[in-house]
């Protein structure tokens, strides 16, 4: 079983690569479509604006490539901004329209008032509101590491997981075979290694259902 990891100038590959060789899990980074095809399961890392990397995915010819192979099907897992590109659309410096897997939007994180430090960066703390092979053997309350403007909104259904920085955020959705993580797995210690291998696991058995 292999992994494209989506080479599109908008990502911190070498530290997703390296988490993903470290748990034994073979990978490539790409943006070729054949090689993409020939992959069992995609991951679309992200760090920037949305809308610079919706035009780098098509200026890359990605942006079709990755809704159809999603579309057919194949695992597709977002991380950071790659996970806010899965929803419909972001208002991050104007509404730019994102690949429309996941229903919802992203929208500056709503701080309530409250005096909170934009970017949200940092470790917090997962709280489960749905169960998903891509947490087995993660407790509630486990932490993981944020660095985010920007958050997803979206129906309680797809929400995985939330995070609380004095506002509750979404930190990870899921839909079928498309997921996304708000927060960095690849930098978040062995808990999140252990999270990496949970996805690896449900591409390998197809097990991607959550309740």
């Amino acid at each position: 079983m292999k992994l494209a990891i989506i080479d599109y100038g908008a990502g911190n590959l070498r530290s997703v690569v390296k988490a993903f060789e470290f748990i034994g899990q073979e990978c490539v980074i790409t943006s070729s479509k054949t090689e993409i095809d020939s992959c069992e399961g995609i991951v679309l890392p992200g760090v920037g604006a949305f809308r610079e990397a919706v035009n780098r995915l098509k200026e890359a010819s990605l942006w079709d490539v990755l809704k159809n192979e999603a579309e057919k099907g194949k695992a597709l897992f977002g991380i950071c901004l790659g996970m806010q590109l899965l929803f419909d659309e972001s208002s991050e410096f104007g509404i730019t329209e994102g690949l429309k897997l996941i229903k919802g939007t992203v929208d500056n994180i709503n701080t309530g008032g409250l005096p909170l430090k934009i970017p949200h960066i940092g470790w917090n703390t997962l709280c489960f509101n749905k169960k998903s092979p891509l947490y087995d053997g993660i407790e509630n309350g486990t932490y993981v590491y944020f660095v985010h403007s920007f958050s997803a909104k979206t129906d309680a259904e797809n929400v995985t997981a939330f995070t609380d920085y004095g506002v509750c955020t979404v930190a990870s959705a899921e839909k079928k075979n498309i997921l996304g993580t708000q927060f960095h797995p690849e930098k978040s210690g062995d808990k999140g290694l252990k999270i990496l291998k949970n996805f690896c696991n449900m591409v390998e058995h197809d097990n991607f259902t959550c309740d």
